[in-house]
This record gives structure tokens, C-alpha cells and sequence, in this order.
């Protein structure tokens, strides 16, 4: 990885006169005096592109000096490797080094945890606007620990419950323009990708000022990317694969550790177009990309390269990659699809889009954090890249839609769930949550549906959608709507190192806590947690793959897992890793590891159970988990709780 570091970050100093080079010598002199011979500045002419590169940052060379308080003493070389490094070992080190919780009862106390949690992460303390924010604008979050969703929220709880009107009968509808969100729907629209890049269809009120808030919020520049929204994530993804120009003669190469349906769709219909497809992989056990593989795909020897889909983080594992990959590519010729939906809210302010524009950008959002996970996802296309994209009548039905309010109110009480349908829901809206993701579900895995009759729906719905606008509430509606998406306010408040700050203490602390759970009295000393990808670690993102054994070593179905957390107030995923690479000594691990998918023998992976955390994510959320987890260290939990399941005449859970 270095040579490629050195190749594409390394930049020579900026040419300066001789006045302003000799100045600049005189202040490092002044500033140096006192400093001894092997402390004496060097220059650096890197940036840093993980985590700490600002939007539209300068290429100048940053002159690594850091200076104390009291001005005794400066090092030139700092540093954030030995920052992190020294984070990995106090974090692992300080909690709980010499306990191994063989009993959930042995568990400390919320009290007693959260106190030695300060003393290990104090800057965490520092983060309590966010507890404030989440007391005040969300509190059913209090009875609920959400670790099921991937994406931006747009609103708040409490903009749920201010000023509605009742409808007095199931018929009766409310005015438009009296409503707030997040009461909007979407209107599925006939158009192609392309013909909604070059040309200038005005928005309506709703839709322009929620493109213009998100486009704020991440940074991104309207001048040079233009938004599409699809109805989510899939589509967005199957939408720029059936757009794009691919061919015999260029490839799909994907950087995916876990089964993605979004990305599965993509694939398919690149392969249908004649691509090549590739993906990169994954070395176990720490499931770091495998370098050497996916540099020499990526250099290949091709006039014309394809399409590059990159996620900064996995959102299976929370394993972040390095922006050096974009930039690999982009200087071999590849258009770069950057898969944003893993990243927090505020993260796009690290990005530098002035130095790595990609083509595409795809983003994800829903409704309400712990609420209601429908909504849309973004699709930004680079104004400059429209000539990579071609007119397709098959695009132009899937699922380009349009930003409309809510025609008839609809109400979500305490009790709801992901799988539950809402009173008033139209056609348009259980189409969309029936292409949802398994692996982003509220309280369980939603199963994707392919309609072969989707273009005929579409079209009859936009129809239906239109006929009820009439011109004179559109009129009325567009003069008075206001919008307020209190959910983008907050994180935008919060700001990066806040969140990142939270995430970073609450993650590895769950790390480190899960892994201290081990069985008691096994004559193998089995762990109950098994976590895939990186431990504890500065970097690692808010991600989490692990699964649970019984004492005697055997994995206990994760979808088991989900549905016994589920009833705990507890809502997990569950996902699928693959594209793993055992290697040299690892060999012989293959065999162990690995597993059939259900329904596809020739898919070999890694069931597991996931968990998601958000800038609204608090550490009592992490130790409800943990608490819950620690269950399974009973050898008749499982039993139990099949039997309550029986009892309370629902259906039995098969083990």
C-alpha cells in the first residue's frame, strides 16, 4: 500500500520566491531555536485522506510541527499512528483485563458499566448534546435499542407528535399544506437517468427543498452533481446499472464483504448487458482487502475500463478503506460509483470532493430513526459525466420518482414495526418497502420481490397520483408548504468529530465487552462471541459482524438471534459474508468456516448477526445489547424461550 501512497499523494512543495522562501525560514528558525538536532521539523507534503481530510482542502505541504503549551518542547514526526496504536491498547487493556463473564447475573450494573466506561473514553463525556437532543426529539428510543439502520434520518420523533389534526372519519382528507412531515409520499415518474441530469424539470416545493437540504449537508455542490431520487437503495443501484454504457469491452469491478442486494441487482443486470463482472477480496481472518488482487485488476491493461463501485466503509464489519482506491482507479480509467449509504451524516465533510469527485454518488434515507424506515435514496450524478450514461427504455421504469405530500393522512403508533403496514399506505409506498434489503430491516428480514409488471404499475400509479392533483391545491399547496427536517438539523449541529467521537467510544466498547463473554465449565473454553472483521480499533467504523455459539461451539442461527432480540426491544439484521480469501497458513480453515447459502449451494459464506449504530445511538443501547447477548451463556436459554413462545400461542421458533 505504500508505493501506491507515495505515488498518487506525494506532492513536491509549491514553487516560492526567494523573499517569501527566506522568510519562511526565518520564522521555522525562531520557532526552533531551543529544540535539540533530532527534533528539528521535517516537512510532509501528504494529506491525509482517512478521516481527516476537509472539503476542498489545499495540496500544500502541511509542515508537521506541533508545539506545547509551555513551548518546551515540538516533534516533528506525530504521531497518529501512535495515537491509534495507543488507543488499541488502553481501550483493550483498562476494561475489564482480568474478567471473563461466565453468567449474565455477573454482569456489572448499567451504573457501575457506564462509570468505568468514562474512565476509559472521558472524551465521550463531551458528546452529551446528543443525549439531549435524543431525550428531547426522540424518546422512544428509551424503551427500544435500533441497530437496524443504515442511512440519513430526515426527521425527528417529536415532529411526529406536534400539531396534527385528527381526521374525523377514515375518509376525510386534511389539507396539504396543513401538514408537516414527515407525512410525504413518492410518485413513481417515467423518465431515464440521463434525461434527468441534462434537463431542468421543475420540483415541486417539497422535493426541491429536501434535495436543497441534503445537498447542504453533504457537501456536495449542486453546480456539479445533479440529485435524482429512486424509491430506495436497490433501485437506485439496478438504475445506474441499466443506464450505464456497459458492454463486452468494459467490466463491473464491486468492493463488497457481504452480500448486498442492491449490489446483486447491479451485477445481474451487467452481465445481461455483456460486462465482465468482478469483485475484490477479502483475506481472512481480519477481512482487509486484499491488496495485491485488486491493485492488478484495477491496472489492467484496457482502453476502456467500466464501472468502479466503492464503499468507503462495509457496513457488515465496519471496515474502512482507504480513498487511495478511487483515486487508483480513476487515474486508469474507471468511472467511480461511491456507496455512501454506510456512512453517517456528517462523514461526506471528510471526503474532499474537489480533489476525488466520483461519477456517482449514492446515498440513503429514511423517515425516522427507530420509527419508520421508509423514504428514498439519492442518486448523484456528476454533471460531466452524463456521456457515461445512455437512454434506456427499461430504465425509464425503475423507480425514478418525484417528492409529493402525503394525500391522506396516516398515523404511526408506539407499537409499530418494520413488517407491520400502515393503515392508509398507497400502492407506491408497498412497492417500495417491498424492495427493500434483508439486511436493512427494522425487525426482520424483508424479502425482495421482482416485478416482471413493474413499468404497468408505475405508470398506473404516477396516473392515479396526478389525477388527484388538481391545479388548485398544487397552487395553494406550493405558496404555503414549509419544510423542517429536524433530523438533518441535528446531526448537522452535532457536526463530525462529535458523532465520530460517540461512535468510536460506543463501538470498540462493544467490541471489547462481547468478547468477554465465555462459557462456563466448557472443557474447550468456548467463547460465546465470535466478532468477524477488526477488534478494537480508532478507525473502525460503527459496523458490527459477530455471531453466537452454545457451549459446545456450535452457531446459533443468527436469524434466531434476531427474532429473541426483536423481543427484548432489541432489533437487529442479519447479513451474509463473502468473497473471503484463506490463505498460507489459513488454509485450513476454509472448510470450518465457510457455509452453503440456503437456497444456492454454489454461494459460500458466512451467516452472521449485524448491528448498525447511528450518532443517536447511546451507551445504554450497547449495553442492553450486551446484557442480552450474555443470555445465551445459559445452556437453556434458547429452551426457555421457545417454550414462552409456546405459551404465549405464537409461533413455535425452530432451532
Amino acid at each position: 500500500m505504500l508505493p501506491l501512497f507515495e505515488k498518487y499523494f506525494k506532492r513536491r512543495p509549491p514553487k516560492e520566491t526567494s523573499s517569501s522562501k527566506e522568510e519562511t525560514e526565518n520564522n521555522i528558525k525562531r520557532k526552533t531555536a531551543d529544540m535539540p538536532p533530532e527534533n528539528k521539523p521535517k516537512y510532509s507534503y501528504y494529506n491525509c485522506f482517512h478521516s481527516c481530510l476537509a472539503p476542498k482542502s489545499s495540496l500544500a505541504p502541511v509542515q508537521q510541527i506541533s508545539e506545547t503549551t509551555t513551548g518546551t518542547t515540538a516533534t516533528a514526526k506525530t504521531t497518529t499512528r501512535t495515537t491509534r496504536s495507543n488507543f488499541s491498547k488502553t481501550t483493550t487493556s483498562s476494561l475489564y483485563p482480568s474478567n471473563q463473564f461466565t453468567n449474565h447475573e455477573s454482569l456489572p450494573s448499567m451504573s457501575d458499566a457506564f462509570s468505568i466506561f468514562l474512565s476509559v473514553f472521558p472524551q465521550y463525556s463531551g458528546t452529551q448534546t446528543a443525549d439531549l437532543i435524543r431525550q428531547r426529539q426522540y424518546c422512544h428510543l428509551s424503551a427500544h435499542a435500533c441497530f437496524d439502520y443504515s442511512g440519513i434520518g430526515l426527521f425527528s420523533h417529536a415532529q411526529m407528535d406536534s400539531d396534527f389534526v385528527i381526521p374525523s372519519t377514515s375518509t376525510d382528507t386534511i389539507p396539504p399544506y396543513r401538514l408537516k412531515p414527515p407525512f410525504f409520499e413518492i410518485a413513481y415518474k417515467s423518465a431515464s437517468l440521463r434525461s434527468q441530469v441534462q434537463s431542468r424539470i421543475k420540483d415541486t416545493t417539497l422535493e426541491a427543498e429536501i434535495r436543497k437540504r441534503i445537498m447542504k449537508l453533504l457537501s456536495i455542490s449542486n453546480d456539479e452533481y445533479s440529485m435524482v431520487c429512486t424509491a430506495n437503495r436497490i433501485t437506485a443501484f439496478r438504475l445506474l446499472a441499466e443506464s450505464y454504457t456497459f458492454n463486452p469491452n468494459n467490466k463491473l469491478l464491486t468492493v463488497y464483504d457481504y452480500e448486498s442486494e442492491a449490489v446483486t441487482a447491479m451485477t445481474e443486470t451487467a452481465r445481461k448487458k455483456g460486462a465482465d463482472v468482478a469483485t475484490a477480496n477479502f483475506t481472512w481472518p481480519g477481512l482487509r482487502i486484499n491488496t495485491t488482487k485488486l491493485r492488478k485488476k484495477l491496472m489492467q491493461r484496457k482502453k476502456k475500463k467500466g464501472l468502479f463501485v466503492f464503499p468507503l466503509i462495509s457496513k457488515m464489519t465496519g471496515t474502512r478503506y482507504p480513498y487511495l482506491w478511487m483515486k487508483l482507479a480513476q487515474d486508469h480509467g474507471w468511472h467511480i460509483a461511491l456507496d455512501a449509504c454506510a456512512l453517517g451524516p456528517k462523514e461526506m465533510d471528510t471526503f474532499g470532493l474537489s480533489l476525488i469527485q466520483p461519477d456517482f454518488i449514492i446515498c440513503n434515507f429514511f423517515k425516522v430513526f427507530g420509527e419508520n424506515p421508509s423514504g428514498f435514496a439519492g442518486l448523484f450524478v456528476k454533471k460531466s459525466s452524463c456521456d457515461a450514461l445512455e437512454r434506456s427504455s427499461i430504465a425509464r421504469s425503475i423507480g425514478i420518482v418525484n417528492i409529493v405530500p402525503a394525500r391522506r393522512f396516516s398515523y404511526i403508533g408506539d407499537d409499530y414495526s418494520g413488517t407491520d403496514l400502515e393503515p392508509s399506505r398507497s400502492l407506491n409506498m408497498r412497492n417500495e418497502e417491498e424492495d427493500m434489503e434483508t439486511t436493512s430491516s427494522f425487525s426482520g428480514p424483508i424479502v425482495t420481490q421482482n416485478r416482471e409488471n413493474m413499468s404497468q404499475e408505475i405508470g398506473d400509479v404516477s396516473k392515479i397520483l396526478e389525477e388527484e392533483r388538481t391545479p388548485e391545491i398544487e397552487t395553494e399547496e406550493e405558496a404555503t408548504m414549509e419544510i423542517e427536517c429536524q433530523g438533518l438539523d441535528h446531526a448537522n449541529t452535532l457536526g463530525l468529530v462529535l458523532i465520530s467521537t460517540r461512535l468510536r467510544c460506543i463501538t470498540n466498547w462493544l467490541v471489547v465487552a462481547l468478547s468477554k463473554l465465555r462459557h462456563p465449565n466448557s472443557t474447550t473454553g468456548y467463547y460465546l462471541v465470535r466478532i468477524y472483521g477488526p477488534r478494537v480499533k480508532f478507525d473502525r467504523g460503527p459496523g458490527l459482524a459477530f455471531n453466537v455459539f452454545d457451549w459446545k461451539g456450535e452457531k446459533i442461527d443468527p436469524a434466531l438471534v434476531q427474532k429473541l432480540g426483536d423481543r427484548s426491544g432489541i432489533s437487529l439484521s442479519c447479513g451474509f459474508l463473502k468473497n473471503i480469501l484463506f490463505e498460507n497458513v489459513y488454509e485450513g480453515d476454509e472448510k470450518k468456516v465457510l457455509e452453503k447459502k440456503e437456497g444456492d449451494e454454489n454461494d459460500v459464506g458466512i451467516s452472521v448477526v449485524n448491528v448498525s449504530l447511528g450518532f443517536l445511538s447511546s451507551f445504554e443501547d450497547a449495553y442492553k445489547l450486551w446484557v442480552f447477548i450474555a443470555k445465551f451463556l445459559d445452556a437453556d436459554f434458547v429452551e426457555k424461550e421457545k417454550w414462552r413462545y409456546m405459551a404465549l400461542n405464537q409461533k413455535m421458533v425452530e432451532i
